[in-house]
């Protein structure tokens, strides 16, 4: 009676795990086509005009000090101390702008930072829902990089990720 029963276990676990269920997700579909993703996109392209117009007010200031210097560095009359405290004023500018370059960027990667993850949660969050409905094992990004093989019985949720997520 005992053989049997191992018998029956030995029999029926692969085929337990045989009934695993696969999926893949195109995420690089699901997340743009979000509002909330477009709605990210506006607020960024705001930002990144404001940048870009005290950026370009910075740049015209120097390039004013640049061509107040011209006029003195060939002129003899003009004292060296003078010249070389322009050029000084000129190269602290420059060195402003970089950093202010790169404040910038900073700033607009952590914004997105900040608008993408709630679009992030919201998208889990209906992975993990048409993965309970549908009884799923595992659900995998559609991803070149990260799925290497993809048989053909490995369904593709994308659809169901879209009607969850009402797009």
């Amino acid at each position: 009676m005992f053989k049997k029963i191992l018998l029956l276990i030995a029999v029926l676990l692969p085929m337990s795990a045989l009934a695993q269920k696969f999926a893949t997700v195109d995420l690089q579909e699901i997340i743009p086509a979000l509002p909330e993703f477009a709605a990210m996109n506006t607020q960024l392209e705001a930002s990144g005009k404001q940048y870009q117009e005290e950026l370009q007010k910075l740049q015209t200031e120097t390039e004013k000090l640049f061509a107040e210097y011209q006029t003195i560095a060939d002129d003899p009359n003009t004292p060296q101390s003078i010249k070389d405290r322009r050029m000084q004023e000129i190269q602290e500018r420059a060195q402003k702008i970089e950093q202010f370059r790169e404040q910038a960027q900073s700033d607009i990667n952590r914004q997105q930072a900040q608008l993408l993850a709630p679009i992030q949660q919201k998208v889990a969050a209906a992975i993990t829902a048409v993965g309970q409905e549908a009884g799923y094992t595992f659900i995998f990004a559609k991803d070149d990089s990260m799925v290497l093989y993809s048989g053909s019985d490995v369904v593709d949720a994308t659809p169901a990720l879209k009607a969850k997520l009402g797009i």
